[in-house]
C-alpha cells in the first residue's frame, strides 16, 4: 500500500510541475531586442542637417552658370582696340569688363552716371568726354574742334581697348567713325554705308554732308592703322 501511495504522490507531483512549465512558457515576456552596433544609426542631429544643407547649396552655387555678357545697345568693333556703342547700362557692365578697356570716349553734354563712373574707377578705367549736342535737324551743330579732339583720343594706341559711345551708338558715334574711316582711306561710300548701317531710318543728312566736309590734313601724321 504504502508504494503505491507513494507512486501515486510522485506522479502527482509530475504532473503539477508539467502544467507549471506550461503555463510559463505561455506567458513569459518577450525577450529584449538585441543590440546591433554594427548597422544601427543614430538619428542626425541639427548640426549634421545644417552641415548638410549648407553643402548641398554651395554644391549647387558651383554648378550655377556665369552671367550672360550682354553687349550695349548698337556694339561692334570698329577696328583693333577700338569698340562703338550706345550708353551702356548696369546690365551691360560685366560685357564692358570682358572687354579689359582702358579707355572709355564719351560724346554726351550731359554728366556721366555715378554707377558707370564708379565702374570704371574700380577697374583703373580712363573717362574722355567730349559733349555733343544731340539736337535734331535741322539744328543740328556738330563742332568740328571737339570732333577732331575726340579722334585725337582714338588714334593714340596708349588708350587702347577704347569704347566709343554717345546715346544711342548711332549719329555722334557715327560721326566720329566716319571720320576716323577718311583718315584710314576709305571712300565715301563706303563711309556712308557703315554710318547708314547703324543709323538705319533716322541717318540724317547733316552728319553725311559733315563727314564728307571734315578735314583730316591735321591729323594725317598720326597713325591711323591699329591692326595687331
Amino acid at each position: 500500500m504504502r508504494q503505491e501511495a507513494a507512486a501515486a504522490a510522485t506522479s502527482l507531483l509530475l504532473t503539477q510541475d508539467a502544467r507549471s512549465r506550461k503555463d510559463n512558457h505561455h506567458h513569459r515576456p518577450p525577450p529584449p531586442p538585441e543590440d546591433d552596433d554594427t548597422d544601427a544609426m543614430p538619428p542626425p542631429s541639427c548640426t549634421t542637417i545644417l552641415l548638410r544643407r549648407e553643402g548641398e547649396e554651395a554644391a549647387a552655387t558651383e554648378g550655377e552658370e556665369p552671367p550672360q555678357l550682354l553687349p550695349p545697345l548698337n556694339f561692334a568693333m570698329v577696328d583693333h582696340g577700338v569698340y562703338r556703342s550706345g550708353f551702356p547700362d548696369a546690365s551691360n557692365l560685366p560685357f564692358l569688363e570682358s572687354l579689359r578697356l582702358r579707355s572709355v570716349l564719351y560724346l554726351c553734354p550731359e554728366p556721366y552716371p555715378d554707377a558707370n563712373q564708379e565702374f570704371l574707377r574700380a577697374r583703373g578705367i580712363s573717362l574722355f568726354q567730349f559733349g555733343i549736342d544731340g539736337s535734331k535737324e535741322p539744328f543740328v551743330n556738330i563742332p568740328e574742334d571737339r570732333i577732331r579732339e575726340a579722334l585725337k583720343v582714338v588714334l593714340d594706341t596708349r588708350n587702347h581697348p577704347v569704347l566709343i559711345h554717345c546715346k544711342r551708338g548711332k549719329h555722334r558715334t557715327g560721326c566720329v567713325v566716319g571720320c576716323l574711316r577718311k583718315l584710314q582711306r576709305w571712300c565715301l561710300t563706303s563711309v556712308f554705308d557703315e554710318y547708314q548701317r547703324f543709323a538705319g531710318a533716322k541717318a540724317r543728312v547733316s552728319d553725311l554732308r559733315f563727314m564728307e566736309l571734315f578735314d583730316i590734313s591735321s591729323l594725317k601724321h598720326l597713325p591711323a592703322s591699329f591692326s595687331c
